[in-house]
């Protein structure tokens, strides 16, 4: 795969052929995630809307350069607001887009929404988080006490020598006392682009609370609570992801 400089960083990405008078969909991926987490449905969403995509790993996930510093409680603004906008910048200038983000990815994207990018025509979040529940700190603790190592089996697959580096900075940053004051429900009134706020029933990360403060606080936002569905609806229901992300889509690529 091809790698984008940025500074001193390299960024691993990946292009998905489409029309290019429609806009491009950027995916962002999760807490832990990096490109081939996706599996297969980058691809499908882009063949069923006829859009191309762009799939990125931020800094310090997958193949790309590894997290140059410990986080802080402003890192998922820091990849809003100065590393996509390189990305797309340098990738896709001046080009219309929709950003369609998971979990982590997924709040990124709200914050990305809220600054008003030129380009922007809608954004997709699935399992996102405005703000921190018990819920989510009950998930982390629940995996470092019982899947903690067939985790990190399963991680240096996907990150290499990185993989105790992205799962420590996620599960340490998210439990810190500190990060408990997390909160951008104060962005969402400053999105005007159409939103659709997707998540399952069955979160173990997040409860049915972030979307309605997501529609809520965003106006003209709609929400989509899948029913026997965790974390990754894209994964875990991709046919009824696949058909309301394409249904979301197709009106802003007319």
């Amino acid at each position: 795969m091809p790698m984008l400089e940025l500074g001193t960083a390299q960024l691993n990405y990946a292009l998905i052929e489409g029309d290019s008078s429609k806009p491009l969909l950027v995916f962002l991926h999760e807490g832990l995630g990096c490109i081939a987490m996706w599996r297969e449905f980058p691809q499908q969403l882009c063949a069923s809307t006829g859009c191309a995509g762009l799939v990125y790993e931020r800094q310090g996930y997958g193949m790309s350069s590894p997290q140059p510093s410990p986080r802080n409680i402003h890192y998922l603004h820091q990849s809003a607001l100065v590393e996509l906008p390189a990305v797309m910048e340098r990738l896709a200038p001046g080009r219309e887009h929709v950003v369609v983000g998971h979990s982590d990815g997924g709040s990124i994207a709200l914050i990305y929404a809220a600054a008003r990018p030129p380009g922007l025509r809608g954004v997709i979040s699935a399992a996102a988080h405005v703000f921190v529940e018990e819920i989510t700190i009950d998930g982390i603790h629940t995996i470092l006490a019982t899947q903690r190592r067939s985790i990190m089996r399963a991680m240096a697959r996907y990150h290499g020598d990185k993989a105790e580096t992205v799962f420590s900075s996620w599960a340490d940053t998210w439990l810190a006392p500190w990060f408990r004051h997390w909160n951008i429900e104060y962005l969402l009134p400053a999105i005007d682009c159409p939103l659709l706020a997707m998540q399952g029933s069955g979160d173990h990360y997040g409860s049915g609370a972030q979307l309605d403060a997501i529609e809520r606080g965003t106006p003209g936002a709609r929400q989509l609570l899948l029913p026997e569905c965790g974390h990754s609806p894209h994964l875990e229901q991709p046919g009824a992801a696949l058909q309301a992300m394409a249904a979301f889509i197709s009106p802003l690529a007319a």
